[in-house]
């Protein structure tokens, strides 16, 4: 061990580091014990400038496998919701609330396990930097899980979403992830209704230029 706390990533983040420099220190982050099944940290990535920035829960296995977020079945989904509603990844900074895939084996695949609130926490110092350094028009939380590190543990995405939200002076939209979309028994319906929530992302972001 480095000496460097266990139980939270807040002594690994470098303070006034910029988005370069925060995925650098990242990647030897043990803030909690999921750095040690996991193949990397999965840092977020995107324009340091971005108006927009989309948080998940955590990698999945093929984000882990290659280092980058949402580049595997959910960030497909994603991308075709992005520009169904005319939102360009490529101008969207993506993250996740915990930089580690956690997973249990199954033989030789790799099966999602959802973090628990203490390792959302112990990562959240991650998160908080990158938002400090892109300093973004609206933050859109994909899922259950993002939505409580961001807007408290109260939250719920099911009553709440497509609501515009503020944290301090931070706007702030929650909806579904998409990978509960691709497990959702009726797809078609789920992805509409994702849509219908990035649609009010994009008016807003337009409404505020």
């Amino acid at each position: 061990m480095t000496g460097k706390r266990a139980d939270s990533a807040a002594s690994f983040v470098p303070e006034g580091a910029d988005l370069a420099a925060l995925r650098r220190a990242a990647a030897s982050c043990e803030g909690c014990r999921l750095h040690v099944p996991a193949t990397r940290t999965v840092f977020g990535a995107g324009p340091p400038d971005a108006r927009l920035v989309l948080v998940g829960e955590q990698p999945g296995d093929v984000e882990d496998r290659e280092g980058e977020p949402f580049v595997g079945p959910a960030g497909r989904l994603l991308d075709k919701a992005l520009a169904e509603t005319g939102l360009d990844r490529a101008g969207v900074y993506l993250t996740n609330a915990v930089k580690h895939f956690k997973f249990e084996e199954r033989g030789k695949r790799r099966i999602h396990k959802s973090p628990t609130r203490g390792e959302v926490v112990a990562c959240l110092p991650w998160l908080e930097a990158e938002l400090a350094q892109v300093e973004p028009d609206l933050v859109v939380c994909l899922g259950a899980t993002a939505a409580k590190a961001v807007l408290g543990t109260s939250f719920k995405v099911t009553e709440q979403r497509g609501l515009l939200q503020h944290v301090g002076e931070q706007a702030v939209i929650a909806t579904v992830h998409p990978s509960a979309i691709l497990r959702a028994p009726d797809r078609d319906e789920a992805y509409r209704g994702f849509v219908a929530d990035l649609r009010v992302v994009h008016d807003h972001l337009y409404a505020s230029s």
